[in-house]
């Protein structure tokens, strides 16, 4: 269940045409230059001191060795970034509940029938003999009812139309306290499996992901974002109150530029919904209505937006369009007084960081003083796999963990296979930090391509849930607005150590790191503890971002490489557990120091073994003193 950060193509170039992006001094010359060789103009991006344009692909090299072109970019190849079903059966994420027992939506995706060989349903709650039966959706029976043998399987043999069909499953005993999750229920046929998939208690009063990124804290203390204005790069905003209002019902979206078509303040609209699905889990101020549910749905509810459409309904964006839209936040930074960008993106990196103009816009937007948060992609697990621009040094770079559907706990919260690895090709070590990307509930439009596209992730209650990379960056960009307005004289290096010191890694009982730093970066990232025990002083405060963006600072990251490929660090081989971390539940990883301390027993287990360079037990003690120090600081008397 995996959706993709999308990746980048020009979508209107036709044959033996190219988009090509020249880069010179005199954007005049450059534009001149693309339209004498019979080109048409299609960009003009100063933030770059580039011209974009298409041209005959026979010309790419004639205009590249033309006088005052210092850089041509051309972009031959499009790439498809819809991924393959690796199952043409699916099924919904929750059931229907009924008096007899419950309804289960299946998808059959292809356009041919696919034959089902087994049906199997396992109850832990005591529901007495269940029976099952598959009707389509126009009532024709596909499986009559069938009464499971005692192994809870029923071997069938059936063709499974294209379009949806739903599975019944009945119980004889009628009881009320069963939940989906006392249930193991699978439809097998003759290419592939499909099971039904954990849920939370309450999906649709609780999106779960703002309470175990620390944030329903800060927004019973009053911090919800409000006063930061939030840009984000994507497919657009759906008008609908939750995104469009904060809590207070104020109107909170300010503008919106069309980057696509190069129009401000275009009317809302979000044919793609992936816009619309990061907006609401960075800002939806829908509150949390579950018993014992605290603060509201989105991480930062009371933020400003600023839909920047690059999309296209398909999930393609021309990289000009981007870098243009770019060019508006930094261009109207003062104005709307942007703060954070987030782009939930992913382009395979043709260049190191300094030579990709992509990432040349990006460090501009830094040194303009907005944070810029961006996804790691969804390319793991190899190493080497990070996307751009969340290979440069000046971004906030996300991967995801997912909590496994229990939000209580942490033991089975891991780094999936997706979540793009670091290095970069620059040796620098991605992601920055890790945070929620699994199952995250959000909303979409019901009519965008990813609705329609994926009936399968819309709950019984209308909400779309999506799983990647780009719900974790979203996910921090929240937690930067909400740092900002707790503490608006942060900068956005002060904020990127904030989150990357009080991040915790997963190290397992031996005292070791349980993920490379290429895979967890700093560790599980949490907003409340970035405000209580972060640090403003990291190795980005030693970055240089004017000689960044002047082109005399290229910097070379820490990694090497071992004999069999794999990248490590200096030292790392103390400080890493070779042993591959079960995805789920462990009883060997712990997320942060704390978790990890408090599973030994002091008179069996260390807590690390010999020759492992960290030592917990002093950073439990720095970190237990800074939490004394502020629950005893004096409160300001504000008695009148």
């Amino acid at each position: 269940m995996l959706a993709t950060a999308v990746c980048l193509y020009p979508s209107h170039v036709v044959a033996n045409q190219v988009q090509v992006l020249l880069q010179g001094k005199n954007l005049d010359a450059l534009s001149e230059l693309i339209e004498s060789s019979g080109g048409q103009v299609t960009h003009r991006l100063p933030i770059i001191s580039g011209v974009g344009g298409v041209i005959d692909a026979s010309l790419i090299e004639h205009l590249a060795s033309e006088p005052g072109v210092d850089k041509l970019t051309d972009d031959h190849n499009p790439i498809n970034s819809k991924p393959e079903r690796d199952c043409p059966l699916a099924g919904a994420l929750d059931v229907e509940r009924q008096d007899w027992g419950f309804k289960w939506r299946l998808h059959n995706f292809a356009t041919n029938a696919q034959k089902l060989t087994s049906l199997l349903v396992e109850s832990a709650h005591p529901v007495g003999d269940i029976s099952v039966e598959m009707v389509d959706d126009k009532g024709v029976v596909v499986v009559g009812r069938t009464k499971l043998t005692d192994s809870g399987t029923s071997n069938i043999t059936a063709d499974l139309s294209p379009g949806v069909a739903f599975l019944n499953v009945r119980f004889d005993a009628q009881d009320d306290e069963w939940q989906q999750n006392d249930f193991n229920v699978a439809v097998a046929g003759a290419a592939c499996r499909v099971t039904l998939a954990p849920a939370y208690e309450s999906n649709s009063s609780d999106f779960y992901f703002a309470t175990v990124a620390g944030a329903d804290l800060l927004h019973e203390a009053g911090i919800t974002g409000r006063g930061v204005t939030v840009a984000i790069i994507d497919s657009g905003l759906w008008d609908t109150p939750a995104l469009t209002q904060d809590p207070q019902g104020n109107h909170r979206v300010v503008a919106h530029f069309n980057a696509r078509t190069n129009s401000a303040d275009a009317p809302l609209f979000d044919e793609g919904g992936h816009g619309s699905h990061m907006a609401s889990i960075i800002a939806n101020s829908s509150p949390v209505i579950r018993p014992g549910g605290r603060g509201f749905k989105g991480m930062a509810p009371g933020a400003t937006l600023i839909p920047i459409t690059t999309f296209s309904p398909m999930g393609d964006a021309d990289f000009m369009d981007i870098i243009r839209g770019i060019q508006w936040a930094v261009d109207n930074k003062e104005h709307f007084d942007i703060k954070v960008l987030n782009m939930s993106l992913s382009a395979t990196p043709r260049f190191v960081y300094w030579d990709e103009p992509l990432n040349q816009a990006v460090l501009k937007a830094w040194q303009a003083g907005i944070t810029v948060v961006a996804a790691m992609g969804n390319d793991g697990p190899d190493w080497g796999t990070v996307g751009s621009p969340a290979n440069n040094p000046y971004v906030i770079s996300v991967g995801a963990v997912t909590d496994s559907w229990t939000p209580v706990t942490r033991h089975d919260d891991y780094i999936p296979d997706f979540s793009s690895r670091g290095p970069t090709l620059t040796g620098h070590i991605k992601p920055d930090i890790v945070a929620p990307g699994g199952h995250i509930t959000g909303l979409v439009p019901p009519n965008s391509a990813l609705a329609k596209d994926n009936p399968n992730y819309i709950l019984q209650s209308g909400e779309f849930v999506s799983t990647g990379s780009s719900q974790a960056a979203a996910v921090v960009s929240g937690m930067v607005a909400l740092l900002l307005e707790a503490r608006p004289e942060l900068s956005n290096d002060d904020i990127k150590c904030l989150l990357k010191t009080s991040a915790e890694p997963a190290i397992n009982k031996n005292g070791k790191w349980a993920y490379s730093p290429f895979s967890q970066g700093a560790g599980y990232a949490n907003v409340s503890r970035a405000i209580t025990l972060g640090n403003t002083h990291c190795d980005q405060q030693l970055l240089d971002i004017e000689a960044a963006v002047a082109g005399t600072e290229t910097l070379m990251g820490p990694a090497e490489r071992l004999p069999s490929g794999a990248p490590t660090l200096p030292g790392l081989a103390a400080m890493l557990d070779e042993t591959a971390t079960a995805k789920g539940h462990s009883d060997n990883r712990r997320w942060g120091v704390t978790e990890h301390l408090n599973r030994l027993d002091p008179d069996i287990d260390l807590p690390q073994a010999p020759g492992v360079p960290f030592d917990w037990a002093k950073v439990y003690a720095a970190e237990q003193a800074r939490i004394q120090a502020l629950s005893t600081a004096k409160t300001p008397d504000t008695t009148p």
